[in-house]
């Protein structure tokens, strides 16, 4: 249990940043309301609460599809008429317009590396960041990366899965993926079972390990009722960081990102292939 306690604190610890900081270049890692990942946090204020704030729901990639030029076409959900911005870390950045309905592109160049992105919308005058970061790999792969939790991986559906493993320096692991609406679900790694949790309404599951997880190659396993998917993954510590915000490697089964949590920290994020 201890893991996932740490992971609650990384969770509340990223939420205060998001609440104290002001534009930043990469947008803080947050969640707020993901019961449907399976990863218990801070409660959401009450209604009447968010209504003296003004809540509005942060804007996300709801997808990525290529263009015949090699472009990649990322697609996302705000605010209506929202001004939706997407930044490098170097500070550069596109920016879309929200439709009536809300939906946003925003075109990317090709690009033989990872990148990731912190995302934002301004409506009412006000600046509302995404609940992560925003990473679009080389081949097309897209997932927000969050702090103290697990990736939420694009697309939904398409069947049971396992999609990543998140994991920290002390051990701490998450294992995201997909199932059925509303199941319970079982982890196993190498055939110990090391934790388990529940799907919400679209299905997503992220689960915090009851205890680290060691280096080396690990088989995860995750049942639900009749079901299974299974996955190996490749758990060795990341290294120093370099004073870059992140490092993106892929080993042909599964993409690695070792990235910095908005308290410093590091964190590091297995994508399934």
């Amino acid at each position: 249990m201890a893991v996932a306690r740490r992971f609650k604190q990384a969770v509340k610890q990223a939420t205060k940043l998001i609440r104290t900081a002001g534009a930043a270049v990469l947008a803080a890692v947050a969640l707020a309301g993901c019961d449907e990942a399976g990863v218990k946090v801070p409660a959401a204020p009450r209604k009447t609460e968010l209504d003296k704030a003004g809540y509005v729901t942060p804007p996300r990639p709801t997808g990525l599809t290529r263009a015949v030029d090699g472009t990649f076409v990322l697609a996302g959900e705000a605010a209506p008429g929202a001004r939706v911005r997407l930044a490098t870390p170097q500070g550069e950045a596109q920016f879309a317009q929200a439709d009536d309905a809300g939906a946003w592109l925003v075109k990317l160049p090709p690009s033989a590396e990872a990148r990731l992105f912190g995302l934002s919308m301004t409506v009412g005058g006000r600046q509302v960041q995404a609940q992560g970061y925003v990473l679009v790999g080389a081949h097309g792969e897209v997932a927000v990366l969050r702090a103290g939790a697990g990736a939420y991986v694009l697309p939904e559906g398409g069947g049971m899965r396992v999609t990543a493993l998140d994991f920290d320096a002390e051990g701490g692991a998450v294992v995201s993926g997909i199932a059925a609406e509303r199941v319970a679900v079982t982890v196993r790694s190498d055939g110990r079972q090391v934790a388990d949790g529940r799907t919400g309404a679209s299905g997503r599951f992220a689960v915090a390990f009851s205890a680290p997880i060691g280096a080396g190659r690990h088989r995860l396993t995750v049942t639900s009722g009749a079901n299974e998917a299974a996955a190996d993954f490749d758990v060795t510590p990341a290294r120093p960081l370099a004073g870059a915000p992140f490092r993106a490697d892929d080993d042909g089964d599964a993409l690695r990102v070792d990235w910095l949590t908005p308290g410093g920290g590091l964190q590091s994020t297995l994508i399934r292939h």
